[in-house]
């Protein structure tokens, strides 16, 4: 498509596989959308694109991402705010058209559903840092430091004293928003299958508060880390023997035979993609 539609706060940029969202720094546009700055986002990584009304005389067009393919939206877990969802595009009602137009390209384009097998969308990149209510959390890549405030810190995290994680030894992280109740970010860790029921005595966790810990520093920090967590996991084996249902591949078939016979799929690629198809039956 190669063709730019822009709204307020930001504008899509659209490519044959992927849509390049770049992300307005106005002093109007939330700080987490301007902390992102742009976002390349495959196509093979959206579920579907709807265009509904908005506010005020607006059209909103929203790409939804497959679940585990961003590790942003899966580190976020629906707790962001509709204003700072990086897959909205806001536009003025008159642009309805027009909108409606891409909305319907992208759609003929989207040929996968249901949850990635891994990330799609890149993750903020390292190193990140940010000041939570009981210490500084920093993230260089490969492992996360958590360094304890004597003003915040309770006495069990003094007692632990200042921690570093190895990405290796950790299963996941857990964020929940600074503008919700108790919010905070907790490291999932192999060797602690039950930690302190409260973030606040949890060595692995840090906790937020009025000013600590906001939304467009956390959860960039907390999508990072959760991408280098999966991309240390090893891949698991597909068993011998399992086989896709055949009702499936056939529908997949007969979509892509869709996408082919209007244009949207070479010659080639129709050929070695049903071929793949049809070895997993």
């Amino acid at each position: 498509m190669g063709d730019v539609l822009a709204g307020f706060q930001a504008a899509w940029e659209f490519e044959s596989d992927s849509v390049l969202i770049r992300y307005e720094r106005g002093i109007r546009t939330p700080k987490l959308l301007q902390t992102l700055g742009e976002r390349r986002v495959p196509l093979q990584a959206l579920a579907r694109v709807t265009l509904t009304p908005g506010k005020r005389g607006t059209v909103v067009l929203h790409a939804e991402p497959r679940p585990g393919a961003d590790p942003l939206m899966e580190a976020a877990a629906g707790q962001l705010k509709e204003g700072s969802d990086p897959y909205r595009l806001v536009l003025p009602a008159e642009r309805e058209v027009l909108a409606e137009y891409y909305a319907d390209e992208l759609r003929t384009r989207l040929t996968e559903s249901g949850p990635a097998e891994r990330h799609l969308v890149a993750a903020p990149e390292a190193p990140l840092q940010f000041k939570a209510y009981d210490g500084k959390a920093s993230f260089d890549g490969t492992a996360v430091s958590f360094r304890w405030f004597w003003t915040g810190a309770s006495s069990a995290k003094w007692k632990a004293g200042d921690q570093t994680f190895p990405v290796a030894d950790l299963n996941g992280v857990e964020w929940r928003s600074p503008e919700l109740f108790e919010g905070y970010l907790r490291l999932s860790r192999r060797e602690v299958p039950e930690p302190p029921a409260q973030a606040d005595h949890d060595p692995g966790a840090v906790v937020f508060g009025l000013g600590y810990g906001p939304v467009h520093e956390s959860l960039p920090f907390a999508a990072a880390v959760l991408a280098a967590v999966r991309r240390a996991q090893p891949v698991a084996a597909v068993p011998t023997g399992v086989r896709r249902d055949p009702a499936d591949i056939a529908e997949r078939i007969r979509h892509l035979g869709e996408l082919h016979r209007a244009g949207l799929v070479t010659d080639e690629e129709f050929s070695v993609k049903k071929a793949e198809l049809l070895a997993q039956l």
